[in-house]
This record gives C-alpha cells, structure tokens and sequence, in this order.
C-alpha cells in the first residue's frame, strides 16, 4: 500500500493523538488493535472502531491476543490482582505493567506493515510521563528499531512521537490536531464510568489540568480524581 503507516491503536489518548499526528504526515492508515481479555477490552474496541471512522482508515486490522492473558502476571489480564490506586507518586513498576507488551505488539506490527508492503510504523508510547514501563523508553524503540530492521525484507521503521512529551503537551496536540477525545478510554479499571484512580486516570486528569482543559471523558469526574 504506497505510502501506508501502521498505527498501533488501543482506543486510548495516547495513540489517538499519534495515529492523527501520522495521518498529518500524509499517511493512508492501517489501524492495528490488539484484543487481550484485558479489563475494559470492550470499551477499548469500541473506541477503536470510533476513531477509525474518525480518521477513515485505509484498512483496519484486529489481532486476537488471548496469549497475553495465558501468560498473565499483570493486573490488566488477571483481575485476582488489584489495579494500583492513587500511586502516581510511588517509584515501583505497577501490577499494570504488562510484561513486553510493546514488544509483542511491534512484532507482530512489523509483520502486518511488511505484508501492506508499509515502511512506517507508528506507536503512542510515552517515557517522559508514564509509570515506568521499561517497554515505553527510547532505549527500548531504538533496538527493537534495529531488530526489526535486521529481520524483515524491507526498510521498516518505528514512529514514536509522544514519546518525550508530558501528558499535558499530549492534550496540546490532541487539540491541535482535533483528535476527538470522546471517543476514546484511558481507565484500567471500568467500562462505563472512570474509576478516577488507577494511573492511567490520574495521568490523563493531571495532563488536561496542566494544559488548563477539559476532558469530554474525565472532567465532570475530576472532583473525585485524588493521588496527583
């Protein structure tokens, strides 16, 4: 597909905001979603299918990912283990942290771009104001850059431009590219109405607060959001 980018697409902010920042470039979108019985997979799918309506999408392309669950050891697949609240300030990686999540999903990325004979990979990860996922650093992108590279037939590469941005200066481009925020879903916890707790929800409340905006999701319940 001549000048197509894989956009890895959860149906949260962060990879909203990068699939309108490659579809910006001039790229036709292939739209990859994975689906791992997490949580709020269902939530997640239909925000998907939102924004790829939104974006009009050249293709989508829907990964059943049930394997994450089986191998477990995450709080997003295992609902035995407690989701992490009011923790933004603690130093340890959370329960949330599903182990080389983006390692799988740019593998399996790379094979998807190489068959729509794609050269461009794009991916919402984020060092600067995550939880410290060691899977969301620059370190991480530039090797499994070069991996990649090394392992298909053709010149591959991987995008990650919020990586170095705050949540806030994400809301920024969200607004600059008029990413529709209604459609898409950040909490770990809930499908309907957001926990308010977990740090994907705190993450997003503090990144709308310091960019001095209002959440189409979050904002009526920012009175119960605690722990920034």
């Amino acid at each position: 597909m001549s000048h197509a980018a894989v956009c890895v697409m959860s149906g949260g902010m962060d990879s909203a905001v990068c699939a309108f920042i490659a579809k910006s470039k001039g790229y036709e979108i292939i739209a990859l979603h994975f689906d791992y019985q997490q949580r709020t997979m269902e939530k997640e799918r239909q925000c998907f299918e939102k924004l790829c309506k939104d974006l009009q999408v050249a293709k989508k392309v829907v990964i059943n990912a049930d394997f994450i669950a089986q191998i477990g050891g995450n709080s997003l697949t295992d609902t035995s283990l407690p989701i992490r609240e009011n923790g933004l300030h603690h130093q340890e990686i959370p329960n949330s942290y599903v182990p080389y999540r983006n390692g799988v999903f740019l593998s399996i990325a790379a094979a998807v771009a190489q068959k729509e004979q794609a050269h461009d990979i794009f991916i919402g990860v984020v060092q600067e104001d995550s939880s410290g996922y060691p899977d969301c650093t620059q370190d991480f992108i530039d090797k499994i850059n070069v991996a990649i590279q090394s392992g298909t037939s053709e010149k591959i590469t991987i995008h990650a431009p919020l990586l170095h941005l705050t949540k806030a200066e994400i809301v920024q481009q969200a607004i600059r590219f008029r990413v529709p925020l209604e459609h898409t879903w950040s909490c770990y916890q809930n499908q309907q109405t957001p926990c308010g707790v977990c740090d994907s929800c705190l993450l997003r409340k503090k990144g709308f607060q310091l960019a001095c905006a209002t959440d189409p999701i979050y904002g009526e319940f920012s009175g119960s959001l605690k722990g920034l």
